[in-house]
């Protein structure tokens, strides 16, 4: 069973304002639990949204190989 987070406990995870957490959460934008009034975030949905989130760097190409005209 994983770890439920409140809205500040994943925040400082994600190393962003609570506001943020906050606005994902109305927005739907990640998964989420309610029990009662409170609001929590599960860790390991936390670990995929961080997973999903990822951006690939990319690779450029400054012309090697080219023969010179």
């Amino acid at each position: 069973m994983s770890k439920y987070l409140t809205c500040a406990e994943a925040a400082d995870v994600l190393n962003t304002p609570e506001r943020f957490v906050r606005r994902l959460i109305d927005e739907r934008r990640i998964e989420f639990h309610h029990f009662g009034r409170h609001v929590r975030i599960s860790s390991t949905v936390l670990a995929e949204y961080i997973e999903a989130s990822r951006v690939e760097p990319i690779t450029l190409n400054y012309g090697l190989g080219r023969n010179a005209a």
